[in-house]
């Protein structure tokens, strides 16, 4: 179960009454790669494949799934056997010298293809994708769709985190051999250098969100070729980067 029920005391006023409610549920997941423990994901624990192979694609540790020798499952526990080379040296020593979360390196060479473009249409059109049954019962979730040039969802995850989401929408899309770079990212999220960055590690030419983003989105997203849309809402978006992007 993803939701679990607890119970507090509601006021109107200074008069209280008894009320359950839904809680979305987070939890501790850990990620073994080649026998070392490189991360607690704190996530919902469902699509635990989907968010360990996105994860690494999106911190740029792998690039596809052929590097992926072994991965199997055991409880909350996510072990993973790739091909260690210079990108996961340098990860693992990011993360062994106490660095906290998503990886951002101003001088990390990472550009999108510039040939996807996609209509402002198909991006209002998306907002109905981010609604959830879980988000409506609890308020405590976030949403990330991949979304096709058409307007399609292909892929949806909901997790606690607007982080983990991301990378299980792309860790889904990489075992379907889905062409990424034909289609975009739609969050319900913040976009921060980290965000913006997964995509293009990920090769997303495009992310939106129904609300704000950072200085280091934008700033991330106008280096890589991301056209960063936020703001999205039935009758009007703001395009920070990248318009080249939009029919």
């Amino acid at each position: 179960m993803y939701i679990e029920q607890y119970r507090a005391k509601e006021f109107s006023g200074n008069v209280p009454r008894k009320k359950t409610y839904s809680v979305a549920v987070e939890d501790t997941v850990d990620l073994f790669v080649n026998r070392m423990h490189m991360a607690a994901i704190l996530a919902t624990p469902e699509m635990l494949e989907e968010l360990a192979l996105g994860y690494l694609i999106c911190e740029g540790v792998v690039k596809s799934t052929d590097e992926i020798l072994e991965l199997h499952i055991d409880g909350k526990k996510i072990h993973i056997e790739i091909e260690a080379g210079d990108d996961f040296e340098l990860w693992r020593e990011l993360r062994s010298s106490g660095c906290v979360g998503v990886r951002w390196d101003e001088n990390e060479d990472v550009h999108v293809r510039p040939d996807a473009r996609f209509s402002l249409d198909a991006i209002r059109k998306s907002l109905v994708f981010l609604e959830s049954d879980i988000y409506r019962e609890t308020h405590g979730t976030h949403a990330a769709c991949l979304v096709n040039a058409e307007g399609k969802c292909v892929i949806k995850a909901i997790d606690v985190g607007r982080h983990n989401a991301f990378d299980k929408v792309v860790g889904r899309a990489y075992l379907d051999s889905l062409d990424v770079s034909r289609h975009f990212l739609f969050s319900t999220g913040r976009q921060s250098a980290g965000m913006v960055m997964k995509a293009a590690r990920a090769g997303v030419p495009l992310v939106a969100t129904k609300t704000a983003p950072l200085s280091t989105g934008i700033e991330a997203a106008e280096r890589t070729g991301v056209c960063l849309v936020c703001f999205v809402s039935n009758d009007r978006l703001s395009v920070f980067t990248h318009p080249e992007r939009l029919l």
